[in-house]
């Protein structure tokens, strides 16, 4: 098995975002300070059952005027997206011989843009979602909770993912995603209701790809929950479960934004559990 960190371009957020505040969204909307230019990485797995992408990046079409709704107050105020057409997940994966037509799965660790927005480079793909936040997506209140449904392509019509009640280890339900049990989801909800992450087991570590449970891996080992997530309470709970899988095994923790996750992944450099927790 082989994994690859795809970096589809680069997002600025508030710094109040990437760190919860009191204040809440409000607080992430009037932040005056700004994070760096954060990588947007998606994730090629190719495993001998077949390839496998994690999120699909972001498109560059968000520098088309008008694709952000321009009332939504976060895309005007609180998120700045670089993405060029040559950034985009169809010709990353090129890179590593991998037309996106070929890729038999993508999973989706949550439905905001730079996770969905490179969607429509996979007609051909069976596309699994977490169920929560495909149904609030759709929904009357999607797009003010930031989900931009409008620009779904006419074909998309995804696997809803539904756990079974099989423990993997701190996590008490998981979905297989390979026959050998070696790629499998677990539902690590908090940044957003149906959040889920990715976890391919190697032999020899765990590479947990973690979507956005953290903005980096110094927040999570802090238990610092984002500042939009809905559900402050959920997110401390998935970090400290994810802690819990790394006391019991290697795990390599790669969050979307974190500027370090490429350099860890090929390092194979596990995450530590600081003694507090």
């Amino acid at each position: 098995m082989e994994i690859h960190p795809i970096k589809t371009g680069s997002v600025k957020v508030k710094k109040a975002q990437q760190s919860r505040k009191t204040g809440g969204m409000l607080r992430v909307l009037t932040d005056p300070g700004w994070s760096e230019w954060l990588p947007i990485y998606a994730w090629l797995i190719k495993h001998p059952e077949g390839t496998i992408v994690v999120d699909t990046g972001e498109t560059s079409r968000t520098a088309q005027p008008g694709y952000f709704p321009r009332w939504h107050p976060f895309f005007r105020f609180a998120a700045i997206m670089k993405v060029s057409r040559d950034d985009e997940i169809d010709r990353q994966l090129k890179r590593y011989g991998v037309d996106p037509l070929d890729v038999d799965k993508v999973i989706l660790t949550h439905l905001h843009t730079d996770h969905i927005g490179g969607i429509y480079h996979f007609p051909n793909s069976k596309i699994l979602v977490p169920s929560t936040d495909y149904r609030e997506a759709k929904g009357m209140l999607g797009k003010l909770k930031g989900f931009l449904p409008q620009h779904w392509e006419s074909w998309f019509n995804p696997t809803e993912i539904t756990f079974q009640n099989r423990p993997y280890h701190s996590f008490d339900q998981s979905l297989p995603v390979t026959d050998d049990g070696s790629v499998v989801i677990v539902p690590t909800p908090g940044h957003t209701h149906g959040h889920v992450s990715v976890i391919a087991d190697t032999g020899n570590e765990k590479i947990f790809l973690a979507g956005d449970t953290s903005y980096n891996q110094e927040l999570l080992q802090k238990m610092q929950p984002d500042g939009v997530g809905p559900d402050k309470k959920q997110m401390i709970e998935t970090h400290k479960k994810i802690l819990r899988l790394a006391e019991s095994d290697p795990v390599v923790y790669l969050p979307s934004h974190d500027p370090e996750s490429a350099r860890r992944l090929k390092n194979k450099e596990v995450l530590t559990v600081p003694a507090n927790v």
